[in-house]
């Protein structure tokens, strides 16, 4: 698959929680943790599991950034 995207962030999925309607799935990449949240049925139609590699594709108009 190929998407216009310039932030792709790979990693492993460390925690799925999974409700009726949406679900988050927690990413581990290198130090750092990204969490997404999609409906339940996305994630049962792309079958994601612990443990599986997975690749977030952020695309942002507004990025805050805090020191």
């Amino acid at each position: 698959m190929q998407a216009g995207v310039r932030n792709k962030l790979s990693g492993s999925i460390i925690e799925i929680k999974t409700g009726d309607i949406m679900s988050e799935v927690v990413i581990q990449v290198g130090d750092n943790q990204i969490t997404s949240v999609m409906t339940t049925d996305s994630l049962l139609q792309v079958d994601f599991k612990e443990g599986d590699t997975a690749t977030a594709l952020i695309k942002a108009i507004n990025v805050v950034l805090v020191k």
